[in-house]
């Protein structure tokens, strides 16, 4: 047996409590379940089973496979639920209609609110759950009496963005033991206890749905809407599949390079023109890709509102409107009907309707919304609310 290591837990002890992990059969849920068993927890594992199909990318069995060996390698009790009804009317459905609307959705963020943190809560109590666990590479931190969100410590590994929907009564029967590891600590931990998950590559893709070549996955449930590709000034440069297949900034997959009379550098889709089911495309960083401000729909605070947000004043924060993308300084005002306008000191690029803003201060993930509209003019807006 390890020596007790460093993670989030609780500020009691965790000796005789019984913790459900949630086991998705890969390295960082199984790493959790071997901290929370060095530290005494009475180590319940619960897989899930949010998808199914036979068309060859579903991973669903070899992952359950996955998580009976980690089971019998660390000696623990493995439950198993299936919440592909669940999954389907709670995550899928918005999913596929927000694509249906030309939008880009973030599943991921969906799916932590209702599935992990939603139904499977509410399953692990009634195994006697006293508590949950995830592999999510992030933290937790009573703060004034209230469960607060933290970023994880591996900066590369960070997950808070995708927990940004999921409130503080639900984070307090969470541990993220894995919130102060890096992932390189993970892998070697899941090495030392001789679990062949330890070098299993990381779940990519869908949230549940995992990695398959997207544009035919889609188009099983949405059928193609070809439409033309244009330039700025109207230009025909060629024929898209259908809006849904496309997102703002792609580069890839547009099939337009090489036109005559234009410059080398590559084609960027710069918007989508809804009622003319047109595909506007710009070379380079073009004025069109980028914008200054944003505004979203009902925001999703974990702890409640930060501070009292009005049409005279503003609340000054960090934020990020894509995963990978460090924090931006902005400030947040209140539209109307509890949207937000956001503001940025710096112009961002490809600003995605259909995807989350996640803000920050400090350490502390504040909440989210889901991006409505890239704003031109934030001042007009703001007269007209």
């Amino acid at each position: 047996m390890l020596n007790c290591r460093s993670m989030t837990t609780p500020e009691y002890s965790l000796e005789c409590s019984r913790v459900i992990v949630g086991l998705s059969g890969g390295v960082d849920s199984a790493v959790a379940a071997i901290l929370l068993k060095e530290q005494g927890a009475d180590v319940h594992a619960l897989h899930m089973t949010n998808w199914e199909d036979d068309d060859g990318y579903c991973t669903a069995s070899a992952d359950l496979q996955d998580a009976r060996n980690i089971c019998e390698r660390l000696n623990i009790p493995l439950h198993h639920v299936n919440f592909t009804k669940e999954y389907r009317e709670q995550v899928f459905t918005d999913f596929l209609n927000e694509y249906q609307i030309g939008r880009t959705p973030n599943p991921d963020v969906l799916c932590n609110k209702e599935i992990k943190f939603g139904v499977f809560l509410e399953h692990s109590s009634r195994l006697g759950g006293e508590l949950v666990a995830t592999g999510h590479y992030a933290r937790t931190k009573v703060i004034n009496g209230q469960t607060t969100l933290l970023k994880g410590a591996d900066p590369k590994k960070d997950q808070s963005y995708f927990l940004n929907a999921v409130k503080s009564a639900a984070l307090k029967k969470v541990i993220f033991p894995l919130g102060e590891l890096r992932k390189v600590e993970v892998r070697n931990i899941a090495r030392e206890y001789g679990l062949e998950v330890h070098d299993k590559k990381d779940s990519t893709g869908i949230c549940f749905i995992g990695e398959r070549p997207f544009s035919d996955f889609i188009a099983t449930y949405l059928p193609d809407n070809p439409g033309p590709i244009k330039t700025i000034d109207g230009r025909l440069l060629g024929k898209h599949r259908g809006l849904m297949h496309y997102t703002l900034g792609q580069r890839q997959g547009l099939g337009i390079g090489g036109q005559q009379g234009t410059s080398n550098e590559p084609w960027y889709v710069a918007k989508k023109e809804i009622k003319s089911n047109t595909l506007v495309v710009v070379q380079g960083n073009h004025p069109l890709r980028f914008s200054s401000s944003l505004i979203t729909n009902t925001p999703s605070w974990i702890n409640g509102e930060p501070e009292r947000i009005g049409l005279d004043d503003t609340f000054q924060c960090k934020a990020k409107v894509r995963y990978r993308q460090t924090e931006q300084s902005c400030r947040v005002s209140r539209f109307k009907d509890n949207a937000l306008i956001v503001n940025f000191e710096a112009r961002q690029a490809d600003v995605t309707p259909g995807q989350y803003i996640v803000f920050y201060r400090d350490e502390i993930c504040l909440g989210g919304a889901v991006i409505e509209e890239v704003v031109s003019n934030p001042d007009t807006l703001l007269k007209a609310g």
